[in-house]
């Protein structure tokens, strides 16, 4: 529980498109760096689940 209440107050939080345009750059969108994240399955690397 207090590893939820301390992450709690980041649910608010917005990054801006500067940062987020940075992100990009590093790592495109629909990139798994790990394969081992592939388990969940492949929906969340949809076009439109992507952030744009």
């Amino acid at each position: 529980m207090e590893q939820l209440e301390t992450y709690l107050p980041a649910a608010d939080m917005s990054l801006g498109t500067d940062v987020l345009d940075r992100i990009d750059q590093l790592v495109a969108p629909g990139v798994t760096i790990n394969p081992e994240d592939n388990s969940f399955g492949a929906h969340e690397l949809t076009p439109q689940a992507r952030r744009r």
